[in-house]
């Protein structure tokens, strides 16, 4: 059973959220992926926001372009962890909108929020959330970082040659 929700406002923003879900995949992690617009699908966007975590999801990814009203809507409604991914769309200014939409919540209702296009760190960040209860999943991320380093310390033996 997932228990990372991958939510993204539109089939173009795919490119980016893929990130988020091969790292997941690397670290053994399962995760469902749909497509859910603020905008354009509001009675789902309800439906996923209240129903996730009685799926047993704990943690959701969402992304989204320009507006970029997606994870906002839903951390309103969720009482899971909402980790907001902001796109550079095709209707985005410089990705700015969608940065500024996704940073600047009011407060009682908080997204974390990575760079733009930073999938790939929402999928590390919610395996963290998952990490700090799930002994397996945390031995995973301390793989992962330990490899990190070694590709590291490798490229600059190999600058240094």
């Amino acid at each position: 059973m997932a228990e990372i929700g991958i939510i993204m406002g539109s089939k173009s923003d795919l490119p980016v959220m893929q990130e988020a879900i091969d790292i997941l995949k690397t670290l053994g992690i399962d995760a469902e992926v749909d497509i859910v617009s603020a905008h354009r699908t509001p009675k789902k966007l309800m439906e996923y926001g209240t129903q996730a975590h009685k799926r047993g999801i704990k943690v959701i990814i969402a992304g989204a372009g320009g507006a970029a009203h997606l994870p906002g809507m839903i951390a309103a409604i969720s009482p899971l962890p909402v980790i907001g991914v902001p796109v550079k769309s095709s209707n985005s200014i410089d990705g700015w909108d969608s940065v500024l939409s996704i940073l600047q919540m009011p407060g009682g209702v908080p997204v974390a929020t990575v760079a733009l296009n930073g999938a790939k760190n929402a999928g590390i960040l919610a395996a963290q959330i998952l990490g700090s209860a799930q002994p397996d999943v945390l031995a995973a991320i301390m793989d992962y970082k330990a490899d990190l380093e070694k590709k590291v310390i490798a490229a600059a033996d190999e600058l240094k040659s």
